[in-house]
This record gives C-alpha cells, structure tokens and sequence, in this order.
C-alpha cells in the first residue's frame, strides 16, 4: 500500500521544514526509512516475497547512499536526522 499524501505531506513538514520542501535530504531519507519500516513489516509476514526483500535492499542502499551524501556535506543536520529518525550511528 502506497503512503497517502497527507502522511507524504505529514513527513516532509516534520523533517524537512514544510511540506513544499520534497527535494530536501532529510525529508528523502524519512520517506524513503518509513517505506522501509512497511516493506519489513510485510516481510514479517510474508518471508518468501523475494521480490519484496529485493526492492527492500535497493530502498536500504539509497537511504545509505543519501545518509552519506548528508555526512559530507552536512554532519550536524546528520546527526540530528540519524537521532529523530532513531536510526544507528
């Protein structure tokens, strides 16, 4: 099931300031941690949906890629994303 787009709206405004800033990092990286949270909650329940865990590790390796983006170019925005968003590191 697809985020609607009040909760879309929802996750950009708590992360990236507004609801208008789609483009910024942070507001990505929630999108994209909170569409991991429900593909793993699928995953719980369904444990050979191979097609699933597949696009689950691209989602993994694009928020990895946009955390590393975000610890070059800003570590103190890092930090506070990886705390609220209660991620490790």
């Amino acid at each position: 099931m697809p985020l609607t787009k009040e909760k879309k709206s929802s996750i950009f405004a708590t992360h990236a300031g507004s609801a208008e800033k789609t483009g910024s990092i942070e507001g990505q990286v929630a999108m994209v941690t909170e569409r991991i949270t429900h593909i793993s909650k699928h995953l719980q329940q369904n444990k050979k949906d191979h097609s699933s865990q597949r696009g689950l590790m691209q989602l993994v390796g694009q928020r990895k890629s946009l955390l590393t983006y975000m610890q070059r170019h800003n570590l103190t925005g890092y930090r506070a994303l990886i705390e609220k968003l209660g991620l490790r590191k």
